[in-house]
């Protein structure tokens, strides 16, 4: 965020900040500045920052209002600090943590309009020589981090006007100061309106007080007297009357996430409906008039650009741009709309992982959960990596089918199973095989014994059975199932063989590897042309062909076809997807077992501490890393 230009009244403030900082026991350190939307706590903040940034090594800025976007961010600071991949699967909390605990120097994280305290404690680093500064509109924090933000001074208000706006009229001047209720974001947009509209405060307060009780008739987003409304709609009635698309494309943003639009993703837009198209009328195919909307938009300061095509609003605005809006629900349908058309189409193409990115603040804040867009949105973040994130995102899609659908609806059913798959994903294998037993016990009522979702279940069902430890139940579960499966889709179908290859796998678990090995064998080629030969299905195939070759005792070979599919794997999914780092940690181990214990050594100490910041050190298979590094290296005497 840039540095406030004009920060008026603050130095009290800004001093209190320090104060408190300084006089913390115990690092790191939390103050909470708290307040009335629209008093200043942001720019506060960021002033602080920029003050004291040659004080800290590092200073990152998170919004923190959706615990969505806040995971993203962790997800992009762990990426700066170079403890996280481009696609990764950790909590990026812990990842941040990790690094911040031992991060050389001293650090200044802001979170920016927390909403709700605890669902930001698992945010707060536990340990490091740093500063977190949270700004807040919740009221109850803890007397020793809470710092009350207040409104201006009447006199210092006032000043600010007639610095700005060049009007040296101190009544005038005091009078809109009072009339705004000394909200500093109030008076920098009278100051802004009074500049691009010419006229003087005078003016403006005469016009101001002819509105007031019309305004003050309609809702408001705070308990404060709202004349900053009164600001807005004066912009908003000037700009309706020379550029009506700028008044649209505000409506628009104003039914998305207020920072970081992505404008040109989203207008002018494809495919849109009548009813769309009649709101927002040429922005949807005009790129001049989307130009034109910005530019007035941006001559009343409602929108700034926040650069790489991307614009933001600020969250007043958006209320009371809403507030002003009789057909909410027609506007917020149209922005729906448009939206999940720029949602691309197939999450697991890593080409639209930026667009799907770029996205996700905004699908997170306006699309309805029910939407499939939503749900895609939510499928991008596990084929990426992003397990806990989306985690979050698939239970907003399950809780809103659940009220809406009911627990026996198919589709409930189906965000069961996603929720089940990524809870497996991140680790907790035991809890995901107890989901998916009561998805197939309710697929079975609902749907079925040889309905193909019911077969999906079992087949899910039984891999993470196996992940917890039961080969034989894992392996008799799929023998069950591969005759149901072939019978009703087919011996060469997708998910035909999936049972084949899980099957094989949890049968060598179960002990016999050679039996693994043959069936995978016979297996490669007809997944790779079933799939297709860089698909994550084959390259999975592969590694665990691979795997089972080691295991009927010819590590050698297990080692050059896994280097071969280490090598498509990082292509493919990248250097730190966990797939990837799967596929390196069963090459370290083959590499050792084929004879080379010092060079597994090295690459199990290169790979573990990727392991542990995309997985966690409790996670199985780095407990597994770990305990064959340390084989290998008592092996080679160390």
């Amino acid at each position: 965020m840039p540095r406030p230009l004009r920060l008026a009244g603050r130095e009290t403030l800004l001093a209190g900040i320090e104060r408190r900082f300084r006089a913390a026991g115990a690092l790191p350190a939390v103050v909470v500045l708290h307040g009335l939307g629209g008093v200043g706590k942001t720019s506060a903040a960021l002033e602080y920052a920029y003050r004291h940034q040659d004080g800290y090594r590092l200073v990152w800025q998170f919004a923190a209002e959706d615990e969505v976007v806040l995971s993203n961010g962790l997800s992009e600071l762990a990426l700066l600090l170079g403890v996280r991949g481009l696609v990764d699967g950790a909590d990026p909390a812990a990842q941040v943590h990790a690094a911040l605990a031992v991060h050389p120097g001293p650090w200044l994280l802001v979170l920016d309009n927390v909403t709700d305290p605890g669902a930001i404690r698992r945010v707060l680093p536990p340990a490091g020589q740093g500063h977190v500064l949270i700004t807040s509109r919740y009221a109850h924090w803890p007397p020793p981090l809470g710092i009350e933000v207040d409104t201006l001074e009447p006199e210092v208000a006032a000043g600010f006007l007639r610095t700005r706006t060049g009007d040296d009229d101190p009544g005038s001047s005091a009078e809109v100061a009072r009339e705004l209720g000394l909200l500093p974001l109030a008076l920098e947009q009278a100051a802004a309106y009074t500049l691009e509209s010419g006229r003087t405060l005078r003016e403006y307060l005469a016009l101001l007080r002819r509105r007031r009780t019309e305004l003050l008739s309609r809702g408001r987003p705070w308990e404060y007297d709202q004349p900053v409304s009164a600001t807005w709609t004066l912009a908003l009635d000037r700009l309706a009357g020379r550029n009506p698309e700028a008044i649209a494309m505000l409506r628009f943003f104003a039914c998305l996430a207020p920072d970081d639009i992505p404008l040109r993703l989203l207008l002018p837009a494809a495919s849109p409906t009548a009813e769309a198209r009649i709101l927002l009328g040429s922005l949807l195919d005009d790129d001049a008039a989307v130009d034109d909307a910005v530019r007035a938009l941006r001559a009343y300061s409602l929108i700034r650009p926040v650069g790489d095509g991307s614009m933001s609003v600020h969250r007043l605005v958006r209320l009371v741009v809403l507030d002003q809006v009789a057909e909410q629900r027609e506007w917020r349908a149209a922005a729906a709309e448009v939206l999940a058309a720029a949602v691309p189409e197939v999450p697991e193409h890593r080409k639209d992982w930026p667009v799907f990115a770029r996205l996700l603040p905004h699908v997170a804040a306006a699309l309805d959960p029910f939407e499939p867009a939503f749900r895609r949105v939510a499928e991008f973040l596990a084929w990426s990596g992003d397990y806990p994130t989306s985690r979050l995102l698939h239970e907003r899609v399950l809780a809103t089918r659940l009220e809406r659908l009911g627990p026996d609806h198919p589709d409930t059913l189906w965000s069961m199973d996603d929720v089940a798959f990524v809870i497996g994903l991140a680790g907790d294998f035991p809890t995901a095989r107890e989901q998916y037993a009561d998805v197939l016990e309710g697929r079975k009522r609902v749907l079925g014994l040889t309905h193909e979702d019911t077969l999906t279940a079992w087949d899910r069902l039984a891999f993470w059975t196996g992940k917890s430890g039961d080969a034989a139940a894992a392996r008799d579960l799929c023998a069950e199932l591969l005759p149901l499966r072939e019978r009703v889709s087919g011996p060469e179908h997708p998910e035909t063989l999936q049972v084949v290859g899980n099957l094989a796998w949890q049968t060598g678990e179960a002990g016999d590897a050679e039996a693994a090995r043959d069936r995978l064998a016979a297996l490669i080629p007809v997944a790779v042309r079933v799939y297709g030969a860089d698909r994550h299905d084959t390259l999975t195939i592969r590694a665990n062909h691979a795997h089972w070759c080691g295991g009927a005792g010819d590590p050698v070979v297990a080692r050059g076809l896994m280097a071969a599919v280490a090598v498509d794997r990082d292509r493919v999914s990248g250097p730190e997807h966990p797939e990837t780092l799967l596929v390196r940690a069963a090459l370290a181990r083959w590499t050792g077992e084929a004879g080379d214990p010092g060079r597994a050594c090295e690459l199990y100490e290169e790979l573990i501490p990727v392991r542990v910041r995309v997985l966690g050190r409790d996670h199985a298979d780095v407990r597994k890393d770990l305990a064959r590094l340390a084989h290998f290296r008592s092996l080679t005497g160390r």
